[in-house]
């Protein structure tokens, strides 16, 4: 692909801000712990915009677009889904975590259960963030730079984790959150401008029905279903969100740095209602090109999104869109960065050296976001040799993470009797029913067997395995904590209840909340009925 100095002039331009941000947030940040969570004073709309920016990485976009290619709308689930997991968020766990005035998500579990719920959580989400989230970012981001400008994939990976890092590094959640409203912004503007283009090109929503199969625009599809059961996409899919939206430090670190609750479900409600747009301007480009070049997309699906830019983007458009691609890929990697060095300086570190001083621990945190940098470049050669085999079970993985973490932190909340017995016993357990499903899924798919009971449960759709293991896990959480004689303490009570004595709140600002997320959520089941 050839880019001509216009379209250089805004890259340039686009690195270059990132490292005034970051230099900026440097001079003008406070030696605290609030470096973690950007003093504890973001606005709704920079929290809504973040957790978007968070989510929505350059792999993201590729693979929704080559899903929408390759099977149609019905992979926009995850999206509208997103929401509701959304709405959980804000109503029920965001309450409890600030007013715990928790730091980390396994902290909030040691305070609800017990030091070791803590270390398990911490150490798999630190392990998941550096070989998964990180990993796959760098695999696309390095590919996408290799294609567009022609970089080698080695110097790619190795430009976008040193930037990233640098930014991340000098301005910590502060400088992560301000680039995340700029880039979300970037990233909305540049898909809206080629979804429009792709739309003229096949002559309307119209032109486009009648280019494609009818159950391309179905978001509703048979429980036999391989991949989109619709059992899966709405129950499967809820169940991997409220780990991911609602107990994952990568989303949650976003609301945890608000000034008030009140900020945090507005800006929980902003990222909801912009869940609906990744449908039209992510998953309908993948269609679009469908329609355009079914040969080429035959074999290679996740091409979708980059050929529209290559063959339908004009020039000049063509460096706003490379920016829109490396905002999604630097937005999330460097939130996988801040929320890792939280996890290991305040998990971590700060348990081994509990009497560290605030400079201390913000030196850790960036100390801890360089080593994990390292580590990202040092893992760069591996990344470079996975097969793409590999690279698409790697999108699985969060259905066998999450059914366990999902149900502790669910019966956290919602049951005082829950015990700590009882969580360390579901976690470790799911865990291990997760891992051994994740191994036969790949010896499945390798042909290592095709026949007997494991061939069953392999070939089990993996949003619908999701729900038959939380279904396990919560059976496990109730089991354990009526057969043991432990019971919480008060400390651990206290922080399901729903409002302390003395706490003040907006009611004007509450009641709007509530309409918005009952506006929404009707929204998306409108949509989704009329796209079913």
């Amino acid at each position: 692909m050839v880019i001509d100095t216009f379209d250089w002039l805004i890259l340039i331009l686009y690195f270059a801000g990132l490292f005034t941000i970051g230099i900026y947030f440097a001079r003008k940040g406070k030696n605290t712990a609030q470096y973690f969570l950007a003093d504890r004073k973001s606005k709704w709309y920079q929290i809504g915009l973040s957790i978007f920016a968070a989510n929505i990485s350059s792999e993201h976009l590729i693979g929704l677009a080559g899903s929408g290619a390759a099977v149609g709308l019905a992979v926009g689930a995850y999206e509208w889904v997103a929401a509701f997991c959304l709405f959980t968020l804000a109503w029920i766990f965001v309450p409890h975590y600030l007013r715990s005035k928790v730091f980390t998500m396994p902290e909030f579990l040691e305070r609800r259960y017990s030091s070791a719920s803590r270390w398990y959580l911490s150490s798999l989400s630190i392990i998941a963030y550096i070989f998964t989230k990180i990993s796959v970012s760098l695999f696309a981001g390095g590919i996408l730079l290799h294609v567009i400008v022609g970089w080698d994939f080695l110097t790619s990976a190795l430009i976008l984790v040193a930037i990233t890092g640098l930014y991340t590094i000098l301005g910590g959640l502060s400088a992560v959150i301000f680039a995340d409203v700029i880039q979300s912004l970037i990233l909305i503007i540049g898909s809206a401008i080629i979804v429009f283009i792709g739309m003229n090109e096949v002559g309307g929503f119209e032109g486009l029905r009648n280019a494609l199969p009818a159950d391309y625009f179905s978001m509703i599809r048979p429980a036999g279903h391989g991949a989109y059961p619709w059992t899966g996409t709405t129950l499967g899919i809820f169940i991997l969100g409220i780990w991911y939206w609602s107990t994952d430090q990568f989303i949650v670190l976003k609301a945890l740095s608000a000034r008030n609750l009140d900020h945090a479900q507005s800006g929980i409600n902003f990222t909801a209602l912009l869940k609906i747009l990744p449908v039209f301007l992510f998953v309908l480009p993948g269609l679009i090109a469908q329609s355009l070049w079914p040969e080429e997309l035959a074999s290679s699906p996740d091409n979708a999104f980059p050929l529209m830019i290559t063959r339908l983007m004009p020039t000049g458009l063509t460096g706003i869109m490379i920016a829109a691609l490396l905002a999604a890929l630097v937005s999330s990697l460097s939130s996988v960065f801040n929320a890792s060095s939280t996890l290991i300086t305040m998990d971590i570190y700060k348990k081994i050296r509990p009497d560290s001083t605030e400079k201390q621990l913000v030196l850790a945190g960036r100390l801890f976001t360089l080593l994990i940098v390292i580590v990202g470049i040092i893992w760069i050669p591996v990344i470079r040799h996975m097969s793409n085999q590999i690279y698409q079970y790697l999108q699985a993985v969060q259905s066998y993470i999450s059914p366990p973490i999902a149900a502790v932190f669910i019966m956290g909340i919602a049951w005082k009797r829950a015990s700590s017995r009882a969580a360390i016993y579901t976690l470790v357990s799911g865990g291990i029913l997760g891992a051994f499903r994740f191994i036969l899924d790949i010896l499945y798919k390798s042909g290592e067997f095709r026949s007997g009971f494991l061939n069953d449960i392999a070939s089990i759709a993996f949003l619908n395995f999701c729900i038959i293991l939380f279904v396990i896990c919560i059976f496990i959480m109730i089991l354990v904590t009526l057969t043991s004689r432990e019971k919480p303490s008060d400390r651990q009570k206290s922080l399901i209840l729903r409002r302390p004595a003395g706490e003040t709140r907006n009611g004007t600002w509450r009641i709007i909340n509530i309409l918005m997320s009952i506006v929404i959520g009707l929204t998306i089941i409108g949509l989704w009925a009329h796209f079913s």
